[in-house]
């Protein structure tokens, strides 16, 4: 989206995104069975994020289009309330809400990640910056891959980090962060 829009971005490290870290979830006492089912239904997303291309994967592997559906674009705290509630039929979403909803809520996976080839998150600047300071990029990459070191070495006490700043519950902050490759390094984008 920030492409087609001509925002100002330049590309300077990717990742590879855990498969199962994001997923189509439906409530436990869904009557929709296959992603077929999904024709007609209406389906919480965000728009512009990694949750809106899994969406569009899958429904390209059901045979079915974006007039085929009822998407609600919605940001996850909203759609997690809606999904609660029964105001959608389905939610694709991403990590930490996947867990919380999967532990902490009535809900299932239709989907995941895993039927899909890899995917990757992006780490971006600004065109200008990254111009102006030709290191400042592959200073991130490399302070980002040295936190990634130390947590392959200290789960433990990452856990304990994670949980605490994100507020999150310590079995979700675990389930997340047991999903995360390790090691996760994050990469150069090259010309290739």
């Amino acid at each position: 989206f920030a492409q087609a829009a001509d925002k100002d971005l330049s590309y300077v490290g990717y990742e590879v995104v855990p498969a199962n870290s994001q997923a189509l979830l439906i409530p436990t006492n869904s009557t929709i069975k296959s992603i077929q089912d999904l024709k007609g239904k209406r389906i919480a997303v965000q728009k512009g994020s990694s949750a809106h291309e899994l969406l569009a994967k899958v429904l390209q592997k059901a045979g079915l289009s974006w007039q085929d559906i009822q998407p609600v674009w919605l940001p996850p705290a909203d759609a997690r309330a809606a999904f609660d509630k029964g105001a959608v039929d389905a939610w694709s979403i991403w990590e930490p809400y996947l867990s919380t909803t999967e532990l902490k809520g009535h809900a299932k996976s239709l989907i995941d990640g895993t039927a899909f080839p890899t995917t990757f998150s992006f780490y971006i600047g600004n065109p200008k910056f990254i111009q102006q300071h030709p290191d400042a990029a592959q200073k991130v990459l490399t302070g980002l891959n040295q936190a990634d070191q130390w947590f392959v070495k200290h789960q433990d006490e990452g856990l304990s980090i994670y949980a605490q700043s994100t507020g999150l519950d310590t079995q979700v902050a675990k389930a997340v962060l047991d999903k995360r490759l390790k090691p996760s390094p994050v990469q150069p984008v090259t010309p290739e």
